[in-house]
């Protein structure tokens, strides 16, 4: 047994010799992860504690009310807080409207280049649907900045050149969510559709010559062949979806809110950011944390669950 044991560690270290450069690619995502992902979860400990600084996260004492043990302090403060039920709104809010905007568009941009009969124009289009995906939230804001500013955006000069007062659309409370949602939209729609792109390639293309040989017409084709064909991919799309419901983006929405939207903008992340990380209440923005994360993890099991009813595969 200890000779096999022997030889099985030799033939494995064998193998990490021969595939070395695989490896050492692989040890940079597994650092990042044991760094920034699962060493942070030792720290969440403060969230049951009154956490102090200057005494560090083991010598701060556990949370207390007037003296008596109370670890659940900090989760009862964030779920009373006066703000509690306007960012879970927020929050709710800007998820469920990217993912109904964001993954239609995605799907219909998907079907016309998938359908799309011109093949040089495909890759052009491809490559300008995807290019946003590759821009910061920090040039999206500057473009969004010069298309409604108030003063000299493109579109309050032509709404002033055909008579009409200017509209400071950035703060303005009715209009705000949806540029949220369509600048989401807008961004992510080339990526989001390469994986229905993906779907679509692997359908039958004699399924499209025996409907011809019928009669369909394209949009009788993309009813009753293409959409049914991709439905467990935007099953399995929008349940992966339902299980990040809670991360409406927070780089989206630093960049995009200010005090005047504060009422329809501040969502949880914002919150946890500004408790923790602006007004050191690091024990209170941690629980708040690993309140979301907690409901996050739930419903990413939950969806596992669903995927696993409809696709012969699972997430986990």
């Amino acid at each position: 047994m200890e000779k096999q044991t022997k030889l099985a560690n030799k033939h494995l270290w064998r193998e990490i010799k021969r595939h070395g450069s695989i490896y050492a690619i692989l040890l940079i995502p597994v650092v990042y992860y044991v760094v920034f992902k699962y060493f942070p979860i030792w720290n969440g400990q403060i969230a049951f504690k009154d956490f102090k600084a200057r005494n560090g996260v083991m010598e701060s004492p556990w949370a207390s009310t007037k003296g008596a043990l109370d670890l659940f302090k900090y989760f009862k403060t964030f779920v009373n807080a006066y703000y509690f039920k306007q960012l879970i709104r927020n929050t709710l809010m800007y998820s469920f409207g990217k993912l109904l905007v964001s993954v239609p568009l995605s799907i219909i941009l998907a079907v016309v280049l998938y359908e799309s009969r011109r093949k040089y124009l495909r890759p052009i289009v491809q490559t300008l649907a995807y290019l946003p995906h590759f821009l910061s939230w920090v040039i999206v804001y500057g473009v969004l900045l010069s298309l409604f500013a108030p003063g000299d955006g493109v579109v309050n000069d032509i709404i002033k050149a055909c008579g009409g007062e200017p509209v400071n659309f950035m703060t303005d409370t009715k209009v705000f969510p949806w540029i949220v949602i369509f600048s989401d939209a807008w961004k992510e729609m080339g990526w989001s559709a390469i994986i229905f792109i993906a779907a679509l390639m692997a359908i039958d293309p004699s399924l499209y010559e025996a409907a011809m040989v019928e009669g369909a017409t394209a949009w009788q084709r993309t009813l009753n062949i293409t959409l049914p064909s991709i439905l467990p991919v935007i099953a399995t799309v929008v349940l992966l979806r339902l299980g990040t419901i809670l991360d409406a983006g927070f780089n989206q929405m630093y960049m995009l809110y200010s005090i005047p939207v504060y009422e329809v903008a501040d969502i949880i992340d914002t919150w946890v950011y500004r408790q923790g990380l602006l007004e050191f209440n690091y024990s209170l923005a941690t629980a708040a944390g690993i309140f979301k994360g907690v409901i996050g993890m739930c419903l990413v099991l939950f969806s596992n669950r669903l995927v696993s009813k409809i696709s012969d595969s699972t997430l986990l």
